[in-house]
């Protein structure tokens, strides 16, 4: 009997060998599929509108979303406010969280810790870059990023000064750059231009000057870079139709002919079909954009995308009735002064680029 064992026994060790060597070529294999196969990179864009903390700034005219505001701005408000955010990144992202989000309409740093340590944000893990501007009512513009999808190299403040006004201020422009896991440099630009507020072209001029800082630093890029990955993204307060997009930035739509040294915008074609971030006296309209170089629309890059990629997020949490021009309107955390809850009056957008 016990010569039986042991002479069963090279045979229990051989096929365990086998086992082993069969379990160790299926994870080569699984590891090389995935390097082969092209990988998901979400990029988001929203315009939170008024994501203010409750304490008091003395630099900034925040007296609006105080306890003793107007508005009676508190933390219970402000914990509801942290966890709508959340929770529409996290619907954008679905099964893969979104690799970038430009946020637009943040008051300052608090705001963004709490928002990426104390929401339904925490588990994903998302770090952030911001700046604080000098925009008389705070709000500035911010980049979330994952760390295992983009590894920053370089991130600035571009301070907007007007040659007419020197004494007005705004929000900057966030520029970053950063590694993706395909190797490539990508240049990020988080935008917020000049409001409406007081006439669309009462204040067309500040945006038409915003826009031109913008499009000379990307001519510096397309100067020093023969194929440069450029996304422009946030809520330019203009339509894509509008001349600080289509003249001074150049931002074209998309058609046959691309070149890798243009601009093109991924919300052109969305906005000529009626449909937008943001509605306005019963009409929908894209003052949200997502505008990228050509190289980031050939598919034989590293990474790419296409125009079917880009979209305006329109789940139905974002909306409510929209009694007065019908159809739908997005929920917005006020409605005048009446607090409802809501998210923005704006949607968020997001387009899907890929890489291998």
């Amino acid at each position: 009997m016990p010569e039986l064992t042991n002479g069963n026994q090279p045979n229990k060790t051989l096929m365990k060998n086998i086992i082993t060597l069969q379990f160790v070529l299926f994870l080569t294999f699984q590891l090389h599929a995935q390097k082969n196969e092209k990988q998901n990179f979400k990029i988001m864009s929203y315009n939170v509108e008024n994501f203010y903390d409750c304490v008091h700034d003395s630099l900034i005219n925040d007296n609006e979303f105080l306890p003793s505001g107007m508005r009676a701005w508190n933390f219970t408000k402000y914990k509801k406010k942290q966890a709508n955010i959340a929770k529409v990144i996290t619907a954008v992202g679905g099964w893969d969280a979104p690799a970038l989000v430009g946020l637009c309409e943040v008051e300052n740093d608090k705001c963004l810790y709490d928002l990426t340590h104390y929401s339904g944000l925490k588990n994903l893990r998302y770090k952030y870059l911001h700046h604080e501007s000098p925009d008389p009512r705070g709000i500035d513009v911010a980049l979330l990023y994952q760390p295992n999808q983009f590894r920053p190299i370089h991130d600035e403040a571009i301070k907007i000064r007007y040659p007419q006004a020197p004494a007005s201020r705004t929000r900057d422009i966030l520029y970053a750059s950063g590694v993706i896991p395909s190797g490539d440099t990508l240049h990020i630009f988080v935008c917020h231009f000049p409001s409406r507020l007081g006439g669309e072209m009462e204040s067309e001029d500040k945006r038409i000057y915003v826009a031109s800082v913008v499009r000379s630093k990307v001519d510096s890029l397309f100067a020093v870079k023969s194929h440069p990955n450029i996304v422009i993204m946030g809520d330019f307060n203009d339509f894509p139709t509008n001349a600080s997009i289509s003249e001074i930035m150049k931002a074209r739509p998309i058609s046959d002919s691309i070149s890798s040294h243009c601009l093109y915008n991924l919300m052109y074609k969305l906005h000529a079909e009626g449909k937008g971030s943001n509605k306005y006296l019963g009409d929908w309209g894209a003052l949200d954009q997502m505008i990228i170089s050509g190289n980031l629309l050939n598919p034989r890059n590293s990474i790419f995308t296409s125009q079917s990629n880009s979209h305006f997020f329109d789940a139905d949490f974002l909306l409510e009735n929209d009694n007065t021009y019908l159809g739908k309107q997005p929920f917005r955390t006020y409605a005048g002064m009446k607090y409802q809850g809501g998210f923005s009056d704006h949607l968020p957008i997001y387009t899907d680029f890929w890489y291998y």
